[in-house]
């Protein structure tokens, strides 16, 4: 109990002051005269700044190691069913997301494709490539071409799809790492349907992966077609450069 020389009185305050909140104040008044004032510190001071990668949050990772128990212990549809009602279908889209990365660099494909049509069906959902690139690129090292071949036919009837240059480059780049190249033409067809015009990089990559899978008459015709961007001079093409590596947004 508070001695009785001190009376204390607690105001709750949701002030700003320069932008900043204080939360609450206490007063203390002496018997022997005058106020002795405790304010909150301000949080803003100490907040630790944002790391990037892959930073999950707990409810993430619980809906993580949920589906992987689930799916090591049997094939019960009805089992990863319940997971996805009580953890998956109740996380922020931003969340679902960080988990479909996680399964993805897990290795865990088919349980990765599942969050995947659960994104879909969110009403902000808009198709990213880079994401479609790092699907490809774990499908493909899992040998699940088939459902690679799906996954481009899913995405060439998206209509929110964003002309992004440097996007459709991380998935053709995906494509093409497998020998995907008849993909990697339609993706290329995608993108020019949708109005994002082929860079140099992006020619020289298509062109690079179809004469490495021996494909010289298909090489043949996308070199056409970047005369008609770049003009008979495709000198580019045989600059030794390294071409950089797209990483993932997260």
């Amino acid at each position: 109990m508070m001695s009785s020389w001190f009376q204390c009185a607690i105001y709750p305050l949701d002030t700003r002051i320069g932008g900043r909140r204080f939360l609450w104040k206490i007063v203390v008044r002496s018997k022997c005269g005058g106020n002795m004032r405790i304010g909150m510190r301000d949080r803003s001071k100490n907040r630790k700044p944002l790391q990037k990668g892959r930073n999950l949050s707990i409810e993430a990772i619980q809906a993580v190691q949920a589906l992987k128990r689930v799916a090591s212990k049997n094939d019960d549809a009805v089992a990863v069913e319940q997971v996805f009602n009580s953890k998956i279908r109740r996380l922020l889209k931003s969340d679902m997301i960080a988990v479909l990365r996680e399964l993805l660099r897990q290795n865990q494909c088919l349980l990765a494709l599942k969050v995947f049509e659960e994104v879909q069906k969110e009403v902000t959902y808009r198709p990213k490539l880079k994401l479609y690139a790092e699907i490809v690129s774990c499908l493909g090292s899992n040998e699940m071409l088939e459902d690679i071949n799906c996954l481009i036919m899913a995405l060439k009837m998206e209509s929110s799809l964003e002309p992004d240059v440097e996007d459709f480059y991380a998935l053709l780049e995906s494509l093409i790492k497998f020998h995907l190249t008849r993909l990697a033409l339609e993706v290329f067809y995608l993108m020019k349907m949708r109005g994002c015009d082929p860079d140099r990089l992006t020619f020289k990559l298509l062109i690079n992966g179809l004469e490495s899978n021996e494909e010289m008459d298909l090489s043949a015709f996308v070199r056409q077609e970047a005369e008609k961007y770049f003009g008979q001079s495709l000198n580019f093409l045989d600059e030794t450069e390294e071409v950089p590596r797209l990483e993932p947004m997260y």
